[in-house]
C-alpha cells in the first residue's frame, strides 16, 4: 500500500496548515482510494505554529486576556504539550499584525507587552521549556513591552516609567531589572524565526519591516535611532551587546528584548516544527511527500517550511512536490535543493478574492493532478 505525507503551511489568507494538508490528502485518495496518507501540518513561527504542533503532539490551548499590540486588551491563546512542561506561544496571537485593522497601525507606540504577559502565564504555571513563535509582530518596540511585562521597568532621565512603543526608546535613562519574573533563569527558550536580520541599520528591524507595519520613511528614521539608543543603554546597563545579533531585528527587534533579558537561543521556524511533529520519523516509510504554502520562489529555499519539508525528504530519497498559490522567479534552484515537481493551484486568472476563497478546491483538484500523474508513472514502470 502506497504511503503518502502531507505536509503543508498554511495558505494566508486562505487555507490553515491543517486544512491545507486534508485539501492534499482529499486529492489523493481521489487517485488512491487504498493509500495511507498521514497528515502533518507545518508552520515556520508564525501564525498557525501553536496549531501545527497541537495537531501532531497531544496538548491543550491556554486562553488568557493580555495587552494588545494597540493597548487594548484581548483574548489571546498559547499551547501547551508534553505534559505541561513544555509551553508554545505565538508573537501573532497577543502582539500581531492581523490584530489590527490598517488605520489602526502604529509601530511608534505598539507593543509586546501581551506576548510577555502569556511568558508570565506559563512561567507561572511551572513550564520547563518555552518555544516562541517570532512571526508576524505588529510592534518595532525591540521588545520593551515583552520585559516590561516580566517585571523589567524603562525608565526617563526624571525617574517616569516609558510609555510602550518603540518611538519613547530614546528616551531611556535606565534599565531596572531587579523585578524581573526569577523563573526565567530556569527555563529553556527556543526562539523559533527564520529572520536573521539585526535589530538597526539599513537590514534592521525598522527599516526592513517598520513600513509594512504602517511605518513612513520619518517613522522609521526615528524608529531605527530610537532602537539604537535601546540597545546602547542595553549593553551599558545590562551587559549584552544585541544590536547587530542576527536575528535580533525578527518581530520588531523581539529578539533583541529576548536576548537582552533571558538565556534563549535562535532556531529556524519550520525546523522546530519538524522536530516537536516527528516529521522524519513519520516520513521515513513513505513513498511520495506532498508540501507548500501560499507563495514559492527563490526565497522558499531560505529556511522556509516548504524547503525545510523537502530538506527531509531528500535526505530519505522521497519525491517531493510542492504546491503554491503562486509559484514566483527562480524556482530552478529548488530542482536541486530536492523538490521533485513544483505545481502553481490556481485554474486561471481570477481576483485575489476568488484565489482566496476556492483555495481548499484548488489545492485538492491540483493535488490530485499531480498524483494522477503518480499513478501513471508507476503503470509505465511496472
Amino acid at each position: 500500500m502506497l504511503k503518502f505525507i502531507t505536509a503543508s503551511d498554511s495558505f494566508k489568507e486562505s487555507l490553515s496548515a491543517k486544512a491545507a494538508c486534508q485539501a492534499m490528502a482529499d486529492g489523493i485518495k481521489r487517485v488512491f482510494p487504498e493509500a495511507e496518507v498521514v497528515q502533518v501540518p507545518m508552520a515556520d513561527g508564525g501564525e498557525g505554529t501553536v496549531d501545527a504542533i497541537l495537531s501532531c503532539i497531544p496538548g491543550e490551548k491556554v486562553e488568557k486576556m493580555v495587552t494588545g499590540p494597540d493597548g487594548r486588551r484581548l483574548l489571546a491563546s498559547y499551547g501547551l504539550i508534553n505534559d505541561g512542561e513544555c509551553a508554545v506561544i505565538e508573537t501573532a496571537a497577543a502582539s500581531g499584525l492581523g490584530l489590527l485593522a490598517k488605520k489602526d497601525r502604529d509601530p511608534m507606540t505598539a507593543t509586546t507587552f501581551g506576548t510577555g504577559e502569556l511568558l508570565l502565564d506559563a512561567l507561572k504555571r511551572g513550564v520547563k521549556k518555552i518555544i516562541v513563535g517570532l512571526g508576524g509582530s505588529a510592534t518595532n518596540d525591540g521588545g520593551a513591552g515583552l520585559a516590561q511585562a516580566l517585571g523589567v521597568r524603562f525608565l526617563e532621565k526624571n525617574g517616569q516609567e516609558l510609555p510602550f512603543g518603540g518611538g519613547s526608546l530614546d528616551q531611556l535613562a535606565r534599565i531596572d531589572t531587579s523585578g524581573l519574573a526569577p523563573r526565567l533563569k530556569e527555563v529553556e527558550i527556543i526562539l523559533a524565526s527564520d529572520v536573521t536580520n539585526p535589530l538597526t541599520g539599513p537590514n534592521g528591524a525598522s527599516a526592513v519591516f517598520g513600513p509594512q507595519k504602517g511605518a513612513d520613511k520619518e517613522m522609521v528614521q526615528k524608529l531605527d535611532a530610537s532602537l539604537h539608543h535601546y540597545a546602547a543603554v542595553i549593553k551599558e546597563q545590562v551587559g549584552k551587546d544585541v544590536e547587530n545579533v542576527p536575528g535580533s531585528g525578527a518581530a520588531g527587534g523581539l529578539g533583541a528584548g529576548f536576548l537582552a533579558f533571558s538565556n534563549c537561543q535562535m532556531q529556524a521556524g519550520a525546523q522546530i516544527v519538524i522536530e516537536e511533529s516527528h516529521l522524519a520519523e513519520k516520513m521515513r516509510d513513505a513513498d511520495y511527500v506532498f508540501t507548500g504554502e501560499g507563495g514559492i520562489d527563490f526565497q522558499t529555499k531560505f529556511g522556509k517550511t516548504p524547503y525545510a519539508v523537502a530538506q527531509v525528504a531528500k535526505k530519505l530519497g522521497i519525491p517531493v512536490f510542492a504546491l503554491a498559490g503562486q509559484v514566483g522567479d527562480g524556482i530552478d534552484s529548488l530542482y536541486e535543493a530536492g523538490f521533485t515537481g513544483i505545481f502553481g493551484i490556481l485554474p486561471g486568472i481570477c481576483s485575489l478574492p476568488e484565489a482566496l476563497a476556492g483555495g481548499g478546491d484548488n489545492l485538492a483538484r491540483t493535488s490530485e493532478n499531480v498524483a494522477r500523474v503518480v499513478k501513471a508513472a508507476r503503470v509505465n514502470l511496472q
